[in-house]
């Protein structure tokens, strides 16, 4: 049967899938935190440790998708995940409403199902991604690459929204119901945008089964055959690296710019935003500009992630002298700056991932994705923490909030042009070893 080409309304489906993933995750991570630390009067920790747990869990990525690479399909994992991330979502909001009652069964049932969400988000995010990645030609890859995240933030922004009219006024049985209704129209929608695409797709997965008739190998086999690969490698230590310098920030900006600037906390959150707002324009950029000007296999993918990474560092740098200049520091244009270049590095991060993907050993795109998707998630649950950290520590040390902040953005800094050094050398080994690496698939 001839496999019809992968088109833009294709991309735009699987785009549903990750708005309807993101539609979930902003519920257990934004939503229930609010109600466990303000309506129950509960120790931010906890929740912080509960959205650390569903970080953590994604280790277990690579192993999720050599699942998919063993069957040769990636919907009934999609589909599953889906499942598994929408149930952890109720049973999270179940728990919530239980801690009022009983806190310590509460936060049981609260510990499985953050886990539950984790397994979910692993699942469907890493099979979605290698679906995505193999269908789409060169060309294509950072218009879909900005097409599924910006419809992944448009779900987180969307159900914020909705939720937050829906919720109020506020009742434990209103927050179940709400989540309910969320996750299962996020079911609903996942099921409608991905079924029967990939029977039409035009590189359909071969099992890995029929690919080596010997016999599959088993999943830790699997996973060292990759991680000898050096572009993979390679690629997951980018990936780490540079994740834990775009994370470490989260909770480091507002702070800065209340303490160091004197900003109120609405002047603070309108900066987020400036962020946010530069974010978007930096993935549209590379979009818009990458897909015209495509050329190799790698070809501006490379040049837009090693520019990211570079221009993050010097804003980051900028950013370290800011408190020292004071009031007269241009911050809000060095916030969009800052958004900017780090937009466009994550977006050409993930179209390189995407180029990536099938370089090497055949058949085994699910856990080559798995693990540069386990090292994304290990970074991002350590990166906000280990910023704060870092923070408390330099202040304790030197005595000083000026020199704290200062530090810790120039530690930023230099973790993203060591990002940008890994990013090129991941080129290089990238072009050194794909025959090499395709003769020996063979």
């Amino acid at each position: 049967m001839t496999q019809t080409p992968f088109g833009w309304i294709s991309i735009f489906r699987l785009g549903l899938v990750q708005m309807a993933i993101g539609s979930i995750v902003v519920l257990t991570t934004s939503t229930l935190n609010r109600v466990m630390v303000v309506e129950l009067a509960l120790p931010a920790m906890l929740p912080g440790a509960l959205v650390g747990m569903h970080y953590a869990v994604q280790v277990l990525r690579p192993r999720w998708g050599y699942g998919s690479d063993v069957g040769g399909r990636r919907t009934p994992w999609i589909i599953g995940g889906i499942c598994a991330l929408g149930t952890g979502a109720v049973l999270a909001a179940a728990a919530t409403a239980w801690m009022g009652s009983n806190l310590a069964a509460g936060i049981g049932l609260a510990i499985g199902a953050f886990v539950l969400i984790g397994c979910g988000v692993g699942a469907a995010g890493t099979s979605l991604l290698v679906f995505l990645a193999v269908q789409v030609s060169e060309r294509q890859r950072a218009a879909a690459a900005t097409i599924v995240w910006l419809m992944m933030i448009a779900g987180l922004a969307v159900t914020a929204t909705v939720a937050g009219h829906l919720l109020d006024p506020y009742s434990p049985e209103r927050l179940v119901a709400v989540t309910g209704i969320v996750a299962a129209g996020a079911l609903v929608v996942t099921v409608f945008a991905i079924w029967g695409l990939e029977k039409k797709s035009k590189t359909p997965s071969m099992p890995i089964v029929e690919a080596n008739p010997e016999g599959a190998p088993g999943f830790a086999k699997a996973l060292m055959e990759i991680w000898q690969e050096p572009s993979s490698r390679h690629f997951a230590i980018f990936v780490f690296v540079s994740m834990l310098a775009y994370s470490a920030q989260d909770l480091i900006l507002e702070p800065f710019a209340g303490a160091m600037f004197g900003m109120t906390p609405g002047e603070s959150t309108k900066l987020s935003g400036v962020q946010h707002g530069g974010v978007f324009t930096g993935m549209v950029l590379v979009a818009v500009v990458a897909s015209g000007i495509a050329r190799g296999r790698f070809g501006s993918m490379r040049i837009w992630t090693i520019g990211g990474c570079i221009a993050s560092a010097l804003v980051l740098a900028l950013l370290a002298s800011a408190g020292h200049v004071g009031r007269g520091f241009p911050l809000t244009a060095t916030v969009f700056a800052l958004g900017l270049a780090n937009g466009t590095f994550a977006v050409a991060a993930i179209g390189s991932m995407m180029g990536l993907v099938a370089t090497g050993r055949r058949n085994r795109e699910g856990t080559r994705m798995g693990l540069w998707g386990a090292a994304q998630a290990i970074a991002f649950g350590i990166g906000g923490f280990a910023g704060t950290v870092a923070l408390d520590l330099v202040r304790l040390l030197s005595g000083s909030q000026l020199t704290a902040f200062s530090m810790v953005f120039a530690l930023e800094a230099a973790l993203f042009l060591i990002s940008a050094y890994l990013a090129a050398g991941v080129t290089r080994k990238e072009r050194s070893r794909a025959l090499g690496l395709t003769t020996e698939a063979a």
